[in-house]
Formats: structure tokens, sequence, C-alpha cells
């Protein structure tokens, strides 16, 4: 039975836990310096991607070498990632993870398609310093939209909202500092309710559409895998296992 004492018990607590949490997200050290990210992207920038992606890979290559030296074991080892496909939004690409821990991430990401969607709300603080293509972006409450190039950093502030265009070719490297966790919802809500391959024929594919929407498990647990390896690999770090 409803009781509106227990709704506001509920209510109550759950503001105290956020408000604690928000509190202890300002105020705790991170690991990264998101300039120091932007730094080494803007040092391996391609302005003219190739269609076959070979320089874009070349020069992700050389970040992620950078960012091994610097941050050594916090880099997740290469054998336990790969690159996974996310819709979100509206729009679809494929993120690398590098580094996830519960408060920041690290990530290359991109497509090699044109595709435009939301860009959702986060409770987190989120850079991408462009390689190469092109990336626009039309705020909430703007009349105008921005263009960002090679070589250029997008800022996406906590609570913020906007509608978002990538080129095809477009890549970046993407650095996150919030409560991470809660980035997932939006992360994955098109790869649980947008696109089913769990069943591998072209007919499965459209009754598994009919039947279920489209839902694509494999994804799911590419992502929840990798994210459940990067924390694990934190845990050894800090353990010094």
């Amino acid at each position: 039975m409803f009781s509106f004492s227990r709704l506001l018990k509920f209510t109550f607590i759950t503001f105290v836990i956020g408000y604690a949490l928000q509190q202890w997200l300002i105020t705790k050290h991170y690991m990264v310096d998101y300039k120091d990210i932007q730094a080494i992207a803007e040092k391996n920038t391609v302005p003219g991607a190739v269609s076959d992606g070979s320089n874009v890979q070349a020069a992700f290559a050389n970040i992620e070498k950078q960012l091994r030296k610097k941050y050594k074991n916090h880099i997740i080892p290469a054998q336990d990632t790969q690159w996974i496909f996310v819709n979100c939004g509206g729009w679809m690409g494929h993120m690398y993870i590098l580094h996830a821990s519960l408060t920041e991430y690290i990530l290359f990401f991109g497509t090699a398609i044109d595709t435009s969607g939301h860009s959702g709300r986060y409770w987190a603080n989120i850079t991408d310093t462009m390689i190469s293509g092109s990336y626009t972006q039309w705020s909430e409450g703007d009349l105008g939209n921005r263009v960002y190039k090679a070589g250029d950093t997008i800022v996406h502030s906590w609570g913020d909202a906007a509608a978002v265009q990538w080129s095809a070719g477009t890549y970046m490297v993407e650095y996150g500092r919030g409560f991470i966790p809660s980035t997932l919802g939006f992360a994955l809500a098109d790869t649980l309710f947008g696109t089913t391959d769990f069943i591998p024929s072209t007919l499965g594919f459209a009754l598994a559409d009919t039947l279920f929407g489209t839902t694509d498990f494999i994804t799911l647990y590419y992502t929840l895998r990798i994210y459940a390896c990067a924390l694990a690999n934190e845990v050894m770090v800090y353990l010094d296992l």
C-alpha cells in the first residue's frame, strides 16, 4: 500500500546520499588532469583522415603508448579491451576503453559514418579532444551551433545537454570525471532497447525486432565485461598485486 511517509523518507535519504556523493566528487583527488590528456591528443591529430582509418589507427596507437607510459598499470591491459559499438540518443559510434574506475575514465571514441542525436545529461564532466573529422554541437538554449575540428577540445559539463553531430571519420580522445556508473544508463539504453543481434540470422533479426524491439546483448556484454575488468584492474593496482 502506498505510504506518503515512506516516500518522504526515501526521498530524504536519496537526497542526503546524493548530496554526500556530490561533495565527495567535488573535493576528492583525481588521478588524471584533463589538460594532460588534451596535450597528448593535440600532438597526434589527423586533420585529413583517410577512409580506411589507417592514419587514425596509427595516431591512437601512439596516444595509447604515451598514456601507458604516463599512467602505467591504471591503463587496462591490451588483451582485455576492444572496440565496442555504442548506441545512445539516436547516434551510433564505437569506443575503446583504456581506463575506468568509479569516478574517472579514458577512452577513444569515433564513427566511420555520419551520425547525430542527443548528447545525454551526465553526472560527470566530459572532455573530448578531436583527433580527426568534425563535430557539431547545438547546446541547449543556444540559437546557433559550434563546429569543432582536429585539435579542438569539447567540454560537456555536469547536467548539460546538446544536439550533436559527427561527420564520417571523426575520432576523439575522451576523459570523464564524476560518478561514472551513472553514465551507463544513457550509454546502454539504446543497446538494451534499440539494436538486437543475438539471433544469428536475417529472419531471426526480423523476428527479434518484431517481438522484442532491438536489443544488442552482445554489445551489452562487451561493455559490462570491459568495465568490470577495468574496476578489477584498479583494485589490483591499489592493492599492489
